[in-house]
């Protein structure tokens, strides 16, 4: 796993090479909604993608993590399905069922099923290089879908310098981010971790659950600002010594925003919890948000270091699979 973390830089410079030089027909269809269908590593990208369209993009873009998608898919829709393997079952059920509905398809994948309905029916896709874990292609996933964002003319060119900027800032700050992981993971080893963040970097925590879950084989949750003042707040109630908050921040986050970060970590202590905090750095939510996935990346490695457990072993999601291939 510390190769795949390390290769995390020259990923996002590679994703950029590749995204730059796929070539699409993007038809001449009114494009009035986008679903970005996808799931675990493959599909947490999609969920990042989102929230760097909530401002810029000129239709409403969502996800969908399942085998179903929304009745509203039709022909002025595009389908974006991101399947690393290319045979995810519940991406490869999206996607027939989008083909049903007409729905304009586009995809990124690395191989199987999943390419091949992309050659039979000329569907525009980007091939990425397979043979890894999903969970360490991420920014494959999310740099080739902004690509496509971008060449549907759904997104501004400016994203696509907000990339190369990143790649900039990840190598200006990669020794000080891997110090700030490891005093990350000694906060949250051995503890319960609970992961706050505002609504707009909710991926971020979502990343970072799955990282703990698969990589240090760790349970916890999340929540977001503002919505946990309005409910989680009160279960803090009794306390609980054995968990350790981490709050992703930002410099520019709403003031009221930060208010309510100051009160609950306040409370929260009191309770008897430890809390730490994650500022991010850079101009944009995409520097922002690769900034923080990158460095608690790192944070996930060390606490299965600490553990003196295998970060890559996912045995469990291997017997599940296997398990579903006897039913019908």
């Amino acid at each position: 796993m510390k190769d795949y973390i390390e290769g995390f830089i020259k990923q996002l410079e590679l994703a950029f090479e590749i995204g730059s030089a796929a070539k699409f027909d993007v038809g001449g269809k009114r494009i009035k909604n986008v679903l970005i269908c996808g799931l675990g590593g493959s599909g947490i990208g999609g969920t990042v993608v989102t929230k760097a369209a909530l401002v810029e993009a000129s239709v409403p873009v969502i996800t969908c993590n399942d085998y179903h998608i929304p009745n509203f898919v039709d022909e002025n829709t595009l389908v974006i399905a991101n399947s690393y393997s290319g045979n995810t079952e519940e991406t490869l059920a999206a996607v027939k069922k989008a083909q049903a509905q007409n729905a304009q398809i586009a995809c990124v994948t690395s191989g199987g099923e999943l390419k091949a309905i992309c050659e039979k029916n000329n569907y525009n896709h980007i091939v990425i290089p397979g043979g890894n874990p999903p969970r360490t292609c991420i920014a494959f996933s999310i740099t080739e879908q902004l690509f496509i964002l971008v060449k549907y003319g759904i997104l501004p060119e400016t994203i696509l310098t907000e990339l190369k900027s990143t790649i900039t800032l990840l190598k200006e700050n990669d020794s000080e981010m891997r110090i700030e992981a490891k005093t990350v993971a000694k906060a949250l080893v051995n503890k319960l971790p609970v992961i706050y963040s505002t609504d707009k970097f909710e991926p971020v925590s979502i990343r970072f659950r799955q990282q703990l879950n698969e990589n240090s084989k760790m349970l916890c949750w999340h929540h977001k600002f503002p919505e946990l003042n309005h409910n989680e707040i009160v279960g803090w109630a009794e306390g609980n010594s054995n968990i350790a908050v981490l709050i992703f921040r930002n410099s520019d986050d709403f003031y009221r925003t930060q208010e309510r970060m100051e009160f609950t970590k306040k409370m929260v202590t009191e309770k008897g919890a430890s809390v730490t905090e994650v500022y991010s750095k850079g101009k944009s939510f995409i520097e922002k948000a690769f900034y923080l996935i990158y460095l608690t990346d790192w944070a996930s490695l060390y606490i299965a270091n600490i553990k003196d457990i295998d970060p890559i072993e996912i045995e469990v999601i291997d017997a599940l699979k296997n398990h579903l291939a006897t039913v019908n």
